[in-house]
């Protein structure tokens, strides 16, 4: 008896002294637990930054919208409270698959959008219900939305729900409570300028998760406004151009780099992405035969064709191969060392013969490919690829935007590497041409094109004109970027030219002269034609027997006025069956300087281009 009283004692003072431990040695620590279990530390999503055009009319905003949403750690049971929603609002299979993807790498103590965007008549369901399901929140957020829907959807790209691969990308911790982030285009390029900084809020809540008061809050900080240089009316004048033909258009600023246009046909609804696109719709995008989520401005590549000879004849100048009284005679074709195949011009199979006796001059307004073979043939493929990548062939030109291709400026040691072939004389005649395995883009095109008008002068392509982080009203404008400036032994050959381009588009017989008509503005221009398969010997290429996907794609490069060029163009058309890339041009260049007449009238021609009956040729 005495020992089991002894015991209770010892025990007793044993839990006395426990007590005083906990409750007096360690208050501190337990004081901090039990307020975690009553504190919540929850982030708040920043605004994401705004896009303009170069007018400031908006192109992307973010529109309120009521999501459902889970939080893991309140909820007992995950499954069972899935399958009570659905009963109150139907959910698909992709909206279920998104969630649980999500719920693997998101912490417990957030919520996880389980349907995005829920209509009025959804969330008065659900708020009836509500008091049945622990855990389950209607939350206002902000949902990306652009009010052009497809105009502006390859240059803006789009914003998408973040990955789990995202987050091995991305800050973690400056995610929290963001669900979305750019995928593609000037969204993903300047994400971390766009999404800002986000904050935080401690928040006390009672046992069932309610919130009591705010206990302290970080404000989050939004994410900058972007104004591009993009010009929305000159944007949808290349889109009614274009039409429902599949193509490209670039127009850029000579002077600074700064794009006008950039526009790939045909497009996509990027709503569909920042909303959540479902599994159907996003396959008929991405099997679609006419490839719409395909950028073809900057990750399109196709031959260059004709487009590619005012480089030729200016390096041919400056290598003293040819002066602009050279002269050859074209019988329509063009054999190497008198013997073997004949390379044929393109009017021998309209015309069955040459152009006949053929200067500068007359080989780049009526395009004669004998012309450029005899002066390819003498120059080389060294002289050749040097000129194509002094203009910037064959290598990306770092637009401020995703997923641009570099194209292809071949030469011998490209060839020998890649099919340890050697590179024949045949090779050098096709590139001489803008044909073989010379490939290009159109936004490739149109800086080449910008270089011509800027006589050697280069600038960076970009699309984000002015920043502003502070929601001013005041952007901070975005410097031009020189790139390499190609100076000529003789300035004079810059001239020679581009004054040829010029008979292209003004002179009866050049290419381009059936645009020419009605012209108030005077342009220096280059059609091109690029063949999609190879003609064998003799073999005459009809457009009207050949299947839609192989028939010739169609470029046209300009710029205007030629004195003082505002603006420099390339227009692909793919697979042409409608209109030409010169067709294209006019209507754009028309819409440009129609809607800013103050700033060409000095450059007026004064009197309208007439058609007196000259050739209308095309290549």
């Amino acid at each position: 008896m005495l020992s089991a009283t002894l015991l209770i004692a010892i025990l007793t003072i044993i839990l006395i002294g426990r007590l005083v431990f906990l409750q007096i040695h360690h208050h501190a620590l337990y004081k901090t637990l039990a307020l975690n279990n009553q504190v919540r530390i929850v982030p708040i999503t920043p605004t994401r930054g705004l896009i303009f055009d170069r007018n400031g009319v908006l192109l992307a905003e973010n529109l309120p919208a009521f999501s459902l949403e889970i939080t893991p750690e309140r909820t007992p049971n995950i499954q069972g409270t899935l399958d009570a929603i659905q009963t109150i609002i139907p959910l698909s299979v992709e909206e279920h698959d998104r969630f649980k993807k999500q719920l693997k790498y998101k912490r417990r103590n957030e919520g996880i959008p389980l349907r995005l965007k829920l209509t009025e008549e959804e969330v008065a369901k659900f708020s009836v219900e509500k008091h049945h399901l622990p855990g389950v929140d209607i939350v206002a957020r902000l949902i990306r939305h652009y009010p052009f829907n497809s105009g502006f959807a390859h240059a803006l790209g789009y914003v998408g729900p973040i990955s789990e691969k995202d987050l091995m990308e991305i800050d973690a911790t400056n995610y929290r409570g963001t669900y979305s982030m750019g995928k593609i285009g000037i969204e993903k390029f300047y994400e971390s300028i766009l999404h800002g900084k986000t904050g935080y809020q401690h928040i006390e809540t009672d046992a069932k998760g309610r919130t009591i008061r705010i206990l302290n809050r970080i404000p989050p900080t939004a994410g900058a406004d972007l104004y591009l240089s993009l010009d929305s009316q000159l944007q949808h004048a290349c889109i009614e151009a274009l039409n429902d033909q599949k193509g490209a258009v670039v127009a850029i600023v000579p002077q600074t780099g700064e794009v006008l246009a950039l526009v790939s046909t045909p497009s996509f609804d990027p709503n569909l992405f920042a909303q959540g696109i479902d599994v159907n719709s996003y396959k008929t995008l991405q099997h679609s035969p006419d490839k719409p989520l395909f950028d073809r401005a900057i990750r399109g590549q196709y031959p260059p064709g004709s487009t590619i000879k005012p480089l030729v004849a200016l390096q041919g100048l400056e290598l003293g191969l040819i002066t602009p009284e050279f002269r050859i005679f074209d019988p329509g074709w063009y054999q190497l060392n008198g013997a073997g195949r004949l390379y044929r011009d393109w009017i021998y199979f309209s015309k069955r013969h040459g152009h006949g006796s053929v200067d500068l001059e007359k080989a780049m307004s009526q395009s004669c490919d004998t012309y450029f073979f005899t002066l390819a043939h003498k120059m080389g493929v060294h002289h050749l690829h040097t000129v194509y990548t002094q203009f910037g062939l064959g290598k990306r030109t770092h637009i401020d935007i995703t997923g641009e291709a570099q194209g292809l400026a071949p030469n011998a040691e490209w060839k020998k590497r890649v099919y340890n072939e050697a590179w024949y004389p045949g090779d050098t005649l096709n590139i001489g041409i803008g044909q073989g395995t010379f490939l290009t883009t159109p936004l490739q095109m149109a800086h080449v094109t910008a270089i011509l008008a800027n006589r050697g002068h280069s600038f960076m392509p970009r699309i984000v004109s002015a920043i502003d982080e502070l929601h001013t009203g005041t952007p901070v404008s975005q410097l031009p970027k020189p790139a390499q400036v190609i100076a000529l032994q003789n300035h004079k050959n810059w001239e020679i030219v581009i004054n040829a381009m010029q008979k292209v588009v003004h002179l009866p017989g050049g290419t381009a002269f059936r645009i020419s008509k009605g012209i108030q503005y005077q342009m220096a221009g280059k059609t091109g034609t690029a063949q999609v398969f190879n003609l064998k010997q003799n073999e005459k290429y009809e457009a009207n027997k050949v299947k839609a996907h192989l028939r010739d794609h169609s470029w046209f490069i300009a710029f205007a006025p030629i004195d003082k060029p505002k603006i420099a163009i390339a227009v692909l058309i793919e697979n042409k069956h409608n209109k030409t890339g010169a067709d294209i041009a006019r209507v754009v260049l028309d819409s440009f300087f129609n809607s800013k007449p103050s700033e060409v009238s000095s450059d007026l021609t004064g009197e309208d281009e007439t058609d007196v009956g000259g050739e209308e040729n095309t290549e």
